[in-house]
């Protein structure tokens, strides 16, 4: 699913790059969701080349990525988690971000933990942190994106903030959620 959503993204944010990057994110290999690991980074760091665009791009396949997650639920499961109070709703969601990311790669591993109302969510062996040179800045823009829209869909509305990335030499790439407040209205308690 993160491979369709990147190239649904470059379609949509680089139309005039498309060809070139369905050198390596072809049609058939979308359509049969068979791309493989190395053209996969082959995409992503020529896309890592295109100057401000990794980050938009990458942005927009994690809000595609979660906006189909959360499409692909049955109508019952969605309704029931949108039932939940706010504090268990987030917590099954983060569940559901961390499925999300495990699909992403078979090393990719996901984890999270709530201390204190501040959800800190690991990230090991991310597909779009595996670089050979260290990155200027981080690189796991996707799944904090993702994140973010998983949230959002259920009322949510947490800012995930990337405080370690393995692309810039961290051990992991990990997130930072500190809650956002209930809107006066109530919504999403």
């Amino acid at each position: 699913m993160l491979v369709a959503s990147v190239h649904q993204a470059i379609a949509e944010l680089l139309p005039a790059r498309l060809g070139f990057y369905e050198t390596w994110l072809t049609e058939e290999g979308l359509r049969e969701g068979t791309v493989g690991l190395a053209p996969f980074y082959a995409a992503l760091s020529f896309l890592r080349r295109e100057g401000d665009a990794y980050r938009p791009v990458m942005a927009r396949a994690g809000d595609y990525a979660a906006q189909w997650t959360v499409d692909s639920m049955g109508e019952t499961r969605r309704r029931l988690i949108g039932a939940l109070p706010r504090f268990l709703r987030r917590r099954v969601l983060l569940s559901v971000w961390c499925d999300l990311v495990r699909t992403s790669h078979e090393e990719t591993r996901a984890t999270w933990r709530i201390l204190r109302g501040t959800a800190r969510l690991d990230i090991r062996a991310s597909v779009f942190c595996a670089v050979r040179e260290r990155a200027a800045t981080p690189l796991c823009t996707c799944y904090a994106s993702a994140v973010e829209r998983i949230l959002s869909m259920f009322g949510i509305e947490d800012s995930a903030a990337i405080v370690a990335c393995r692309a810039t030499g961290g051990e992991t790439c990990v997130l930072e959620m500190p809650p956002a407040q209930p809107s006066a209205s109530g919504e999403g308690a």
